[in-house]
């Protein structure tokens, strides 16, 4: 890894760095970050090489990697651990390198004919005191079949969720959020007194595959099931990740059928500009969470790579 790394100009991510955690390919390799200084351009760390490798589910992949910090400073990652599984996978670190042993959270076990377990997202609110993780799946017979493709047939998605304090223990699984159209890939934004959800529509007839809004007062909810019309473009897009940069509210997504990343922006939360053609990612990057660490926590991860 070359040493240049270790004599990076810090730009207005106030006085850190933006990461971006993601998979390639089938996320067969676990765990790989990107960095950016502005939130336009992003780079590849470690020369693209896996930091993490998966261990846990029934095709020990380390899809959708979402990593928040709680109030201890701990990170705490979940992922999708395979396309079939009724766990997701779980670690931790303290900074980013070293990470506890894999475990499966079993969220959907207590459902037999649960057929997957989809993009989960942890979320820390400081309210509580508590750690939100949210999911996407299917349960058969619980809503109607909306399949408009052979690959589709069979599934229709909604949020559902756990809480828990310590990784540990985890409350009996609830639904999160329960809207008229198949629901995957939702995560959650603090901005001022409001929590807002971006959620994927994945309806296939008439096609969808775009980005709403709904938001609430609470981080847990409720947030309604009227969301918004779609703040993406006329392109597939999943995968949403929020981040502040200046101003700007950010949004990327993973514009799937195109092999690209896409974004849009907004500072009022209801108008959004798109700045796809703004944004630069390498090339292969998949389905992950934007975050800032410090300054001080980048250069230890720089340091380790470059030893």
């Amino acid at each position: 890894m070359s040493i240049l790394f270790l004599h990076i100009q810090y730009g207005n991510a106030q006085n850190g760095v933006y990461l971006f955690s993601y998979f390639v390919d089938n996320g067969q390799d676990g765990l790989h970050f990107a960095y950016s200084q502005d939130g336009l351009t992003w780079q590849k760390l470690n020369d693209g090489k896996s930091f993490l490798q998966p261990t846990v589910g029934k095709d020990k992949l380390m899809r959708d990697p979402c990593i928040t910090q709680g109030a201890d400073g701990t990170y705490h990652m979940v992922w999708t651990s395979g396309w079939n599984d009724q766990i997701i996978g779980y670690a931790s670190s303290k900074d980013l390198i070293h990470w506890s042993e894999q475990k499966a959270i079993p969220v959907m076990e207590h459902e037999p004919t649960a057929k997957n377990s989809w993009a989960p997202e942890v979320f820390y609110d400081k309210k509580t005191k508590q750690f939100l993780i949210f999911w996407a799946t299917t349960i058969p017979g619980r809503h109607s079949d909306i399949a408009d493709s052979e690959n589709e047939k069979g599934l229709n998605h909604r949020i559902y969720y756990v809480t828990t304090k310590d990784f540990k223990t985890f409350s009996k699984t609830e639904m999160f959020f329960n809207p008229d159209f198949s629901a995957i890939d939702a995560t959650i934004f603090q901005k001022g007194k409001w929590y807002y959800m971006f959620v994927k529509n994945e309806n296939p007839n008439p096609p969808q595959k775009n980005i709403r809004i709904t938001r609430s007062r609470n981080a847990a909810g409720p947030y309604p099931v009227e969301v918004s019309g779609p703040i993406t473009g006329k392109y597939w897009a999943e995968g949403p990740s929020p981040l502040q940069v200046g101003e700007y509210t950010y949004l990327y997504f993973d514009k799937y059928t195109q092999h690209a990343y896409g974004a849009v922006r907004s500072v009022d939360m209801e108008n959004w500009e798109d700045v796809s053609d703004k944004v630069k990612f390498p090339e292969g990057v998949r389905h992950g969470t934007m975050f800032t660490v410090t300054k001080s926590t980048f250069d230890q991860m720089n340091t380790s790579i470059a030893k």
